[in-house]
This record gives C-alpha cells, structure tokens and sequence, in this order.
C-alpha cells in the first residue's frame, strides 16, 4: 500500500509490504527500510494514534549510477550526517564496498561504492551534513 508522508514540508512516497508484518518493510523512495512501530505509543486504547518508528540498526542503500551523476563521483543518495568514513584518498575500492555511513531520520545507511577504482579525494567528514545528490567521494 502507498502512502504519501509529510516530513518538515517535504512529501515523500512510502509504500509498506505489510503493516501487520513485524518488522515493517517500507520503501522510501526506493530506498527499503526496516521498522518497528510502538503498537500504543500514547498508551490509548481505540483511538487515533500517531505511531512513532525508529531504525534498530544500519541498512545498505543500493546506489545505481544515473545519467545526470558524475561517474567520477559517488554522491549522497538521501540528506543528512556522515557518521563514519572508511576509506580515504588513495584507497583501492570495489564496488559494492562501504565506503561511509550516512545518519537520516535516525538511521544509518551504508553508502557503497557504485564502481571499483581509486579513491581521488574524500569530500566529507565526520559529523558533516550532506545534501542529497552532493558528491561524497571523487574517484580517479
């Protein structure tokens, strides 16, 4: 089922396998999420509540290669605070591997590497607020 969510003025479509399914698997924008809802956050029985997620641990974003994106360059795929960076300038990587961690709405993604190749420049550190589509790492 699809269902359009409003998050500080921005509107993202979230479809949702099954609601009743523990964990919930949604899809944020293509990108799938793992939920546990509080079944009585506000402690009411019957009536209307808001249900309040949080992420239990670290998802994998799958990054696929646009054709406005820079081959050279892996960007973020959604907003928000690099959390840890594992490689840096000069590192040999394979696609698929991770290459940092990006914190959003209380989840860490694994950002993974869309090619193999060096690593030419680390554009970002920790603790650092990203942009969607904002280059992360330039490869060689």
């Amino acid at each position: 089922m699809k269902y359009n969510v409003t998050i500080q003025d921005k509107s993202y479509v979230v479809e949702i396998e099954d609601i009743n399914a523990r964990p919930v698997i949604a899809y944020v924008e293509g990108i799938r999420v793992e939920v546990i809802p509080d079944t009585n956050p506000l402690g009411v029985e019957g009536a209307r509540q808001e249900v309040q997620k949080e992420a239990k641990e670290v998802h994998s974003i799958d990054l696929r290669t646009d054709s406005q994106q820079n081959a050279n360059e892996l960007t973020a795929p959604l907003p928000g605070t690099v959390v840890e960076v594992f490689v840096k300038e000069g590192d040999v990587i394979e696609a698929g591997q991770v290459v940092l961690v990006i914190e959003a709405m209380k989840m860490k993604n694994s950002i993974r590497s869309t090619r193999t190749g060096r690593v030419a420049q680390v554009l970002v550190s920790p603790m650092q607020t990203v942009a969607h589509k904002q280059p992360l790492v330039r490869f060689e």
